[in-house]
């Protein structure tokens, strides 16, 4: 079982928006997977090839228990009973306590499908009547998620929680940077055919640095990564453990 699992449309799509947040959890000792929909074959640089070498250094950086691209076409994410069931499969696999998944509302019309995506066969895979398989053909046991959580993405939303990043900051941005051909990173040198995108614009990665700064001081942090709580409200046991971080600006 996973303690988390992060559900992206694209490779980079979780470093982007919740990079230090698995940081902090994989250095806890916490087994924490991404499942990647799409290779981002239609991005205007690098290669789909290219994009899962990157996307597997990244891993390596954050630490990951695991890492699966589901191979969906990308600029396609239909929310079919077909693509469902490769979400089950993997959720019922992995069996996580924690979900995150990608915005409601983007900028990229593909991070809205995955969302849709997600939310379906998160549904489903609690359903005993949707039958599933491992690869080795051995049949899985129903399982749906205790709590799911939306990152942000490029449009903002009112956040439920923010998450203290501080102390990951420079180990989340290298698991960035390893996606060396999408983002600005002086290592990567574009073919002549590749333009500069609105990811790749060193502009973006400033604005995604003072983002985290700008909720990190919401919350008494230099850093923080902003969800918003799926299905709420949350249900809690001990308000006072619950409540552990003491606020910042009274």
């Amino acid at each position: 079982m996973l303690h988390l699992l992060a559900l992206a449309a694209h490779p980079d799509d979780v470093e982007l928006a919740a990079g230090g947040t698995l940081c902090r959890l994989t250095n806890a000792g916490y087994q924490v997977g991404i499942v990647d929909f799409t290779r981002g074959e239609l991005g205007s640089r690098g290669t789909p090839e290219g994009r899962l070498e990157e996307a597997r250094e990244a891993g390596e950086i954050l630490g990951l228990t695991v890492r699966e691209n589901l191979g969906l076409p990308d600029g396609d994410i239909e929310n079919s009973k077909v693509n469902q069931l490769r979400v089950v499969e993997s959720l019922r696999r992995h069996r996580p306590h924690i979900v995150l998944i990608n915005a409601a509302v983007d900028r990229h019309p593909d991070h809205g499908a995955a969302h849709r995506l997600a939310m379906s066969a998160i549904f489903y895979s609690g359903l005993r009547k949707v039958v599933s398989a491992e690869p080795d053909g051995a049949p899985q046991e129903p399982w749906r998620p205790h709590h799911i959580l939306q990152y942000m993405q490029t449009t903002p939303f009112e956040p439920t929680l923010v998450v203290d990043v501080s102390d990951v900051w420079e180990q989340r941005t290298r698991a960035l940077l390893a996606f060396k051909s999408q983002i600005a990173n002086p290592d990567y040198v574009p073919a002549t055919d590749e333009p500069q995108t609105f990811v790749s614009n060193p502009l973006f990665f400033q604005w995604i640095e003072a983002r985290a700064q700008t909720f990190g001081y919401s919350i008494g942090a230099t850093h923080g990564e902003p969800f918003r709580y799926e299905q709420g409200p949350l249900g809690v046991s001990d308000l006072v453990a619950f409540l552990d971080r003491e606020k910042a600006f009274r």
